[in-house]
């Protein structure tokens, strides 16, 4: 999912995409979840760096931010304590 997300928010900031337009605003009642595309970028090459640092803390942000687990989920799919989450 991160790959994906990762993706499709370079893609939207390409020029060819429309990436260099100004954008209007928008409602933002109407959206659920708003998220900025660049965001997304910065969170995933702060994964990368973390991952080196501490592979099992990655697998945390990852699992949820991009896969929405709450932290019990987290510490049952990682098979720790929940205390270590």
């Amino acid at each position: 999912m991160r790959r994906i997300l990762i993706e499709s928010a370079r893609h939207k900031l390409r020029r060819k995409h429309g990436g260099d337009v100004d954008r209007e605003d928008i409602n933002l009642e109407t959206i659920a979840a708003p998220e900025p595309q660049q965001d997304v970028i910065a969170l995933s090459e702060a994964l990368d760096r973390l991952i080196v640092v501490d592979e099992q803390a990655a697998r945390l942000v990852n699992l949820r931010y991009f896969v929405g687990l709450t932290i019990p989920e987290s510490a049952e799919v990682l098979g720790i304590p929940l205390r270590t989450t």
